[in-house]
């Protein structure tokens, strides 16, 4: 490769970082998520050229065939799947993706080492870069496993309790000092058998980490499943000596990482005691025997009168709306009441949904306009001002246990503030708790009512009934 090709390479992977940087901060915003999104694909896109170039100049035509069918047959699958899944499925989906990013970073890693050996597998290299494959894979295993108990989470296919093995903490430190003892030994002898070992120690360890999380806290455990992904894409780029892949990997990381923070402040939890396993709610029901009182119906009749002689608005919704696809019922709603002078916005709770945003995104599909959409900490002061709120499908974010009941295993966790409203609609299925398994009193205060039965269904009644 001539230093003329090496040059623009470098230029373009200096471009691509610019543009994943820019994409992020795009990102940030309602306003400007699109453009955020797009400057990353076009980032994306100059990066997977520049590689591409990379990889094939000079190369036999028959690794330039390999390249192009394991792509064709990468695009087929993505595209097949993005355009099938429904927004509810998103968290899933992205939990999947990022199990694939971890067996890459260890098929990366084993394939380096081998690639760099005598043949007959004992690998060469210094002792920095055996390091590096040996981290790269630990980290793209823990990755890959976890990432699959999050998907089998998140999709109902395994029960969202968490696994609650006799000293699971001392099994993960135990796990962790052993991979460290290993990692010694492959340093020491450059043989691949200490890396066999710790890459089943680390996929087992993968498992049983998010395995032990309850399903309470599975937005955190989304975006902490995200960090790891980007430290394994770091990895594998130092393995690679890929610059822009250790970039894109640094950024995917920490981004995640203070993602995860923000989620756990949310929730009022630690976050080392999350990823440790098992902090956060049980999946148990727990205070449901407790009598709060009885609980008060309405129809979409009443709820529309009610709405017509509001001065003002606010619906928090949950993951209910997402299961329902009531955002755009919802967004027809809130069109028709503005249109009749109802002052109308929405309170985000930060882990409302299976996802870090998830909430924000199903509105901004539904077009709803950004203004009026606020995060809970811009909304909580103005409840007891609001005429009505509407809880569409939330119950955990809403529970008012959090703010005055220390001995609720939510205690302590920043909730929306809805019960100071004069007037509160709570659509559900039914009277069952929520994700977390705590009971809500708020469906049995004087000033709320429940709306039961699909929430879609609920929405367009009322729209009918305006």
């Amino acid at each position: 490769m001539t230093g003329v090709d090496t040059a623009l390479i470098q230029a373009a992977y200096i471009i691509a970082a610019i543009l994943f940087i820019l994409s992020l901060a795009g990102l940030s915003k309602h306003e400007t998520a699109k453009d955020g999104n797009v400057l990353g694909m076009i980032g994306m896109g100059v990066a997977l050229v520049a590689t591409l170039w990379l990889a094939l100049r000079g190369a036999a035509w028959g690794n330039a065939v390999g390249i192009a069918v394991a792509m064709a047959i990468g695009a087929v699958i993505g595209i097949w799947r993005a355009r099938r899944v429904e927004m509810t499925g998103m968290p899933e989906l992205i939990a999947m993706l990022h199990s694939f990013v971890g067996a890459a970073a260890v098929l990366v890693g084993f394939n380096t080492f081998l690639a760099s050996g005598s043949g007959a597998g004992e690998g060469g290299g210094d002792g920095v870069h055996l390091v590096e494959i040996f981290l790269g894979v630990f980290i793209g295993a823990v990755t890959f496993t976890g990432s699959i108990v999050a998907f089998l989470k998140l999709s109902a296919r395994i029960s969202s309790k968490p696994l609650m093995l006799p000293a699971r903490h001392w099994l993960n430190l135990a796990a962790v000092v052993v991979s460290f003892g290993l990692l010694v030994w492959f340093v020491a002898s450059h043989s691949i058998v200490p890396l066999g070992f710790m890459t089943a120690i680390a996929l087992a360890f993968g498992w049983h980490l998010v395995a032990s999380i309850g399903g309470g806290d599975m937005p955190v455990v989304v975006s902490m499943l995200n960090s790891y992904s980007g430290w394994a894409a770091a990895a594998a780029g130092f393995m690679l000596g890929n610059d822009l892949l250790i970039v894109t990997g640094a950024l995917v990381g920490s981004s995640g990482a203070y993602l995860s923070y923000i989620m756990c402040k949310a929730m009022n939890r630690s976050f080392v005691s999350v990823i440790a396993g098992g902090f956060g709610s049980d999946g148990a029901v727990s205070d449901v025997d407790v009598d709060y009182g009885e609980h008060r119906e309405t129809n979409a009749e009443e709820v529309a009168d009610l709405l017509t002689h509001a001065g003002s608005v606010v619906i928090t919704p949950g993951y209910g709306m997402a299961v329902a696809q009531a955002q755009y019922p919802v967004a027809e709603l809130t069109a028709k009441l503005r249109e009749k002078g109802v002052d109308v916005r929405f309170g985000i709770h930060p882990v409302a949904g299976r996802l870090p945003g998830h909430m924000n995104v199903l509105l901004a599909e539904a077009r709803v306009p950004y203004d009026i959409v606020l995060e809970m900490d811009e909304i909580n002061d103005d409840f007891p001002g609001t005429d009505v709120v509407l809880v569409i499908g939330a119950n955990d974010t809403v529970n008012p246990s959090a703010a005055e009941d220390p001995t609720s295993p939510i205690a302590g966790m920043p909730v929306l503030q809805v019960w100071n409203a004069k007037d509160v609609v709570v659509f559900k299925r039914s009277m069952n708790a929520g994700y977390a398994g705590v009971q809500n009193p708020l469906f049995f205060r004087d000033n709320s009512a429940m709306l039961f039965g699909d929430a879609k269904e609920r929405v367009e009644d009322i729209i009918k009934a305006l």
